[in-house]
């Protein structure tokens, strides 16, 4: 496991994002909303930060964070938009882990540079438009043709589509294992011929995060593009699992960054609002969901924390990251839908951003795993455990 950066340098290094988000994104977010675009100066000193390598370890350019570091990372730059975390979130997540964790040598030297520099951008191809949360029963072919493969099919909701450079594709190799078992996971180079990317989704939220449909028309790759060749050919889905275990912890650090901001928003309009001749936060209703807020937010970041200590001890965590994931990511859904109503009226308008944040903290209850995706993981897990 990745020992993480000496303690004082990432402290430095927490500070800065936090200024970075709090002085440099929140004042850019209505101009992203509003343009459905992040602007080309705010993606380079991102670049220059080293934020699109924070996961991808230092022998390959990256910073190489921790898991627990990263999560504290993660909170602090999610203060901001959402959106800002997407541009860099597959490079650190889901796109390169899987290079990261099960690649060859020769792949994560090939690939890993330049995605830790944020010049190659990569995304995580699994999701299909029959196939969401039943990820293995996903129709994306590779047929074997000498010593190369020939991939055909429609992957759905891929982050940062238009922007890659690179695909992590997930495509069924021997027809005859039903289920999670025949499937294989390729390096594929975005420009390679027949890869056709749709233009982007128009969605509820984070306007200015980009997801395309992919299609695959007799894309032809090496057999030295799967993953971790040639002992990982039908085992792709291993791959996705452990990449999707420390993303759910991930996305719960996301889930407590835009919660904390909310909590926030809504306290202070607590403090201004006045109504019946005094501030409503001096209110009791509107104290107790100031005071639910606040304790949903303590028991989120624990969850958080204690997640990530168990993955880098354990090299997983499974049960640990699906509980992460399902709890800080409803948790937040229901700290936004109070933080909107303390701000009455307003909070239904644009002008006071909550509305925004609202809109944008409800994808987080679905990809990389549904709520309900994640309850029946955590269920099965509970009762082997206790079986054993």
């Amino acid at each position: 496991m990745v020992s993480g950066v000496d303690g004082d340098v990432f402290e430095q290094l927490v500070s800065t994002v936090d200024r970075f988000a709090r002085e440099r994104l929140i004042p850019a977010e209505r101009q992203v909303e509003q343009e459905d675009d992040v602007p080309q100066e705010i993606v380079a000193e991102m670049k220059r930060m080293g934020l699109f390598g924070l996961s991808t370890p230092q022998e390959y350019g990256g910073i190489g964070l921790s898991v627990s570091q990263e999560a504290r990372l993660i909170e602090a730059l999610c203060y901001a938009s959402l959106t800002f975390r997407c541009l860099i979130g597959t490079n650190v997540g889901i796109g390169s882990q899987g290079i990261v964790m099960d690649g060859t040598p020769e792949q994560k030297q090939a690939w890993l540079p330049a995605i830790a520099s944020g010049n190659v951008i990569a995304s995580f191809a699994l999701t299909e438009p029959d196939y969401g949360s039943d990820a293995g029963g996903i129709r994306t072919f590779a047929r074997r043709d000498g010593s190369d493969f020939v991939i055909n099919g429609t992957k759905r909701y891929i982050t940062n589509a238009v922007y890659a450079g690179v695909f992590t594709v997930f495509a069924r190799t021997d027809p005859d294992k039903a289920g999670a078992d025949g499937v294989t996971a390729f390096i594929v180079p975005a420009d390679t011929s027949g890869i056709t990317v749709a233009k982007p989704d128009r969605k509820l939220g984070q306007r200015g995060a980009k997801t395309s449909d992919v299609i695959f028309e007799d894309v032809r790759v090496p057999e030295s593009a799967i993953i971790g060749v040639p002992d990982n050919l039908n085992k792709g889905f291993r791959t996705a699992m452990k990449v999707l275990d420390r993303g759910r912890i991930h996305i719960g650090a996301m889930a407590v960054g835009q919660s904390q901001r909310m909590l926030d928003m809504a306290t202070d309009y607590a403090l201004e609002r006045k109504q019946f001749g005094k501030p409503i936060g001096e209110h009791q209703l509107v104290q107790g969901m100031l005071a639910d807020c606040q304790a949903e937010l303590h028991a989120a970041r624990a969850l958080v924390r204690a997640s990530a200590e168990t993955f880098e001890r354990e090299g997983k965590a499974i049960l640990e990251a699906s509980c992460t994931k399902l709890f800080c990511t409803e948790a937040a859904g229901r700290i936004a839908d109070r933080a909107l109503q303390i701000h009455g009226g307003a909070g239904y308008m644009a002008e006071y951003d909550i509305e925004r944040l609202y809109r944008d903290i409800r994808v987080l209850r679905i990809y990389e795993g549904t709520s309900q995706i994640q309850q029946l993981v955590i269920a099965r897990r509970t009762l082997a455990q206790r079986a054993a």
